[in-house]
């Protein structure tokens, strides 16, 4: 019992650290280029900034959302929840912001791993991964501060919130 408990944790470390970033799209990246470094943590006058270009692109087209902003650690530094957003995209948002923070890319990459069916579909057993579009790194100075994390419409609409959030930094 106890080598078959190694032989499973070898075989998970493998899939995690190993296989997982030969799926097609994430390698595809990774060859583009090296990952980007964290840098300091997303102050809040940032997450500020960020968060209120977010609300400004859901407000102009009517979209309720949950919006999450999480700092170099995946810890929660600003929230907003529209009123009358759905109480599920609550989690979502944070969950989105997390993936794309803990990964150091967007979430659409893991949605589009799934899409593709095949080898993508290992990416259904990480744990804390949202495969849904609408989750972005925050990115400043060619490091990463932090995330965003999107929820309340299609995926692709959360996506832009999300992108019209990260200009307010460029």
């Amino acid at each position: 019992m106890i080598l078959n408990l190694k032989f499973m944790t070898k075989k998970l470390f493998f899939l995690c650290f190993v296989a997982i970033p030969s799926i097609p799209s994430l390698a595809q990246q990774q060859k583009t280029a090296l990952p980007l470094p964290y840098g300091e943590s997303i102050r809040l006058e940032q997450a500020e900034k960020v968060m209120n270009a977010a609300l400004q692109e859901a407000t102009k087209n009517n979209w309720m959302m949950a919006i999450a902003i999480v700092d170099t650690g995946g810890n929660l530094v600003l929230f907003t929840k529209m009123d009358n957003t759905q109480i599920g995209s609550i989690e979502v948002a944070l969950g989105k912001a997390k993936t794309a923070n803990n990964f150091k890319r967007p979430t659409k990459v893991f949605e589009d791993a799934v899409a593709g069916g095949g080898i993508g579909l290992r990416v259904l057993s990480l744990s804390n991964v949202t495969a849904l579009e609408g989750g972005e790194p925050i990115i400043v100075n060619g490091k990463i501060i932090g995330a965003i994390g999107v929820s309340g419409a299609q995926a692709t609409q959360d996506d832009q919130v999300a992108k019209a959030g990260l200009s307010a930094l460029n």
